[in-house]
């Protein structure tokens, strides 16, 4: 076998464990006693979700009420079915994988995401040499006007691609890695799930349009990995239409996952190109545990760092690319979301570097109410927009996702002990000053 196949092979291979990262399984049915239709499932849960966004928009008031510049932060899988989530994360990875087959096929294996293009004239032999598309056929495909003119084609305008081909009444085929064969992409898509789709895309309109009213901005959290293409991709739609002259949509990128900066930076192209502001929270992630067991379980690769250090190492990488971003186009915003201090102060460093001041308000910090005010109120009191979370919910789910929080720190209790004291210290001058209330 030539090199260029056998490197075709062996992504073959690493994708078909990849693929069984976002397949449904029994753990995301529906689990409504006594109910057996579908149908009845569905608007079951469609009901569920519009309680939901009811909920999030009495946040958003809340939020808005409470401080200047406020943020309200959602979950997709409260406002869509988890299952569907997972289905239409599948999909999205293949034709992602699909892409990055037909660059191992033209020689350009391993290359960082946004240099690896595709010439459009090879592309086209392929397609037509798998039967996908005929030559005719695959240049409609590639002269619509979100594509370059430049005869290549890269990972955004492949993403560009799915979303004018998806439309359309005929389905797109690829080939199966497994059998061979030629089959549609959104096969499993069924009446019911297109609707999903455009429910959920609704939802999120009516909770932006409600946080522009308020002057809130909404901040879209990351979840499992088996859920985040589909989250990502729906909030980047969102963002295409809401971040146009300010931030308004935030997405959340988990800098323990092995793609955070693929992620990151292709996303930030993306908002180059189109004219829109990127708006970002960063976090280290949450369920890394839970990602690691279900991939043991399921065989696929670990999609999380392999160490706390490589997480930290992503985090930083990650964070410094957005305040470049910052300092040159001006279009960009981020939280840091952290407890941890080397993280706050090599932000406050890179920003000294780059000539971005706290009152620009492209760069704030956020930490959980209750936790590490020892980091939150002195980044106050220099003048930065500093924000607590407020988790809320009922306490045998909260509990554990304040059990996560401290689980991803390293040395928390060391923080919390170290914030017991600082506390101690200030109640001790208080009360000799007599100022025990000020």
């Amino acid at each position: 076998l030539s090199s260029r196949t056998s490197a075709a092979k062996k992504e073959m291979g690493g994708a078909e464990k990849r693929e069984k990262q976002y397949r449904a399984h029994q753990g995301f049915g529906d689990h409504h006693g006594g109910v057996t239709g579908a149908h009845t499932y569905f608007y079951a849960d469609e009901a569920k979700c519009d309680q939901h966004m009811e909920t999030f928009l009495r946040c958003i008031d809340a939020s808005s009420g409470s401080s200047e510049d406020g943020f309200s932060a959602i979950k997709l899988t409260a406002l869509a079915r988890p299952q569907f989530l997972v289905r239409f994360s599948e999909v999205l990875v293949k034709w992602r994988r699909f892409f990055h087959q037909m660059a191992t096929e033209q020689g350009q294996a391993g290359r960082a995401v946004l240099d690896t293009k595709l010439e459009v004239e090879k592309l086209q032999e392929a397609l037509a040499n798998l039967g996908i598309a005929s030559k005719a056929e695959s240049q409609q495909w590639f002269s619509g006007e979100n594509l370059r003119t430049s005869g290549t084609v890269d990972l955004l305008d492949w993403h560009s691609l799915f979303d004018s081909r998806a439309k359309l009444s005929r389905p797109l085929l690829i080939p199966n890695r497994m059998t061979g064969q030629l089959e549609p992409l959104l096969s499993r898509f069924s009446k019911e799930e297109e609707l999903q789709m455009k429910r959920v895309l609704q939802r999120m309109d009516v909770l932006a349009k409600r946080a522009m009213e308020k002057g809130v901005r909404l901040m879209v959290d990351a979840e499992q990995s088996y859920f985040q293409p589909a989250i990502s991709h729906l909030t980047v739609e969102t963002q295409r239409r809401f971040n146009r002259s300010q931030p308004i949509i935030y997405n959340t990128y988990q800098c323990y996952l092995k793609e955070a900066y693929n992620n990151v930076t292709g996303d930030v192209e993306l908002s180059r190109r189109e004219g829109w502001h990127f708006g970002t929270k960063l976090v280290r992630g949450a369920y890394m545990e839970q990602e690691r067991e279900r991939a043991a379980q399921m065989g696929y690769e670990d999609p999380i760092n392999p160490t706390y250090e490589k997480t930290n190492e992503m985090y930083h990488r990650c964070l410094d690319y957005v305040l470049e971003e910052i300092k040159h186009s001006r279009r960009a915003s981020v939280m840091v979301a952290s407890h941890n201090e080397d993280t706050v102060k090599f932000t406050l460093r890179r920003m000294m570097e780059l000539g971005i001041h706290p009152s620009d308000k492209k760069v704030c910090f956020g930490q959980l109410l209750g936790m590490c005010d020892q980091i939150t109120f002195p980044l106050g009191q220099a003048g930065f927009p500093v924000y607590k979370y407020v988790p809320y919910g009922p306490v045998n789910e909260v509990l554990p996702y304040l059990s996560r929080r401290a689980q991803e720190n390293r040395g928390f209790m060391q923080r919390a002990n170290r914030e017991r004291d600082l506390l101690w210290k200030e109640v001790k001058r208080r009360l000799l000053t007599g100022n025990f209330f000020s």
